[in-house]
């Protein structure tokens, strides 16, 4: 890609919302490739300011474009809404083969071998997994200044806190280095920083998603949940990742209920 045709999209495209650019990938207007090439210039052009990042998949996220693009080309992924999107992923959260930190120098080299529950959703709906993001360490803060990898910063205003723990999920999407998030909620910490960031942040009903994957901070009361620039956005991600998982005990099924 030309380096003029890169900078057009990264003002045109990065800018937009998740579900607008799944659109445009669908509909021809810009390949898979080139949206995830102006997120991962994006996030090299502002990373060092802002710390949203503990690990960025650039090589992976590559071979995740091709393998979507063929998939939508082929027609497979058409009523996906997240087809071709890129997602940040909050590092407390498991993908297979991608070191899983928790924001500790304890796990400072944990590689799991399989990925959680959400992530399997994720790649099923055609999303590009981007990278993990920062947070306070084992998910335990409201500022994301306590992580060993460094403290991450409110886009908005660098001298201000993007929240906790989940603020580099908050921060990532605010300073468009990703289209849309996942973070996880004890007692506010998807909320807490989508609002110091301008954000739809959202902690679902406990059992909604499934945490087979996830380290929790407290098993009874962690949730994971999307972080998005519209309500929109987050409902797309809610709807690819929740739903009941046979290997997580905290999972529910839906019920019927008949009201005669």
């Amino acid at each position: 890609m030309g380096r003029r045709k890169l900078e057009i999209i990264m003002k045109e495209i990065t800018a937009l919302s998740a579900i607008a650019v799944a659109k445009k990938i669908k509909e021809r207007q810009v390949s898979v490739k080139e949206v995830l090439e102006a997120q991962l210039a994006t996030i090299s052009e502002r990373e060092a300011l802002y710390n949203s990042y503990i690990t960025v998949m650039e090589e992976e996220a590559l071979k995740q474009a091709i393998s979507v693009q063929e998939q939508i080309d082929k027609g497979v992924l058409i009523d996906s809404p997240l087809a071709g999107v890129p997602i940040a992923i909050k590092d407390n959260i498991y993908i297979k083969g991608i070191r899983t930190t928790c924001g500790s120098k304890v796990l400072e080299n944990f590689v799991p071998s399989f990925d959680a529950a959400v992530i399997e959703r994720l790649k099923k709906a055609g999303a590009i997994i981007i990278g993990k993001v920062n947070l306070d360490e084992f998910a335990m803060g409201g500022t994301t200044k306590t992580s060993y990898f460094g403290e991450t910063k409110n886009p908005w205003n660098i001298s201000h806190t993007p929240g906790g723990s989940s603020g580099g999920s908050a921060s990532a999407v605010a300073a468009e280095e990703a289209f849309v998030s996942l973070g996880t909620d004890t007692g506010g910490s998807i909320r807490q920083p989508a609002a110091f960031c301008g954000l739809v942040g959202f902690k679902p009903t406990y059992g909604t998603v499934p945490s087979y994957g996830l380290i929790p901070f407290a098993l009874s009361l962690d949730q994971i949940g999307p972080l998005a620039r519209n309500i929109s956005d987050a409902v797309a991600v809610l709807e690819v990742i929740s739903g009941y998982d046979s290997r997580d005990f905290t999972s529910i099924r839906k019920k019927k209920y008949s009201y005669s």
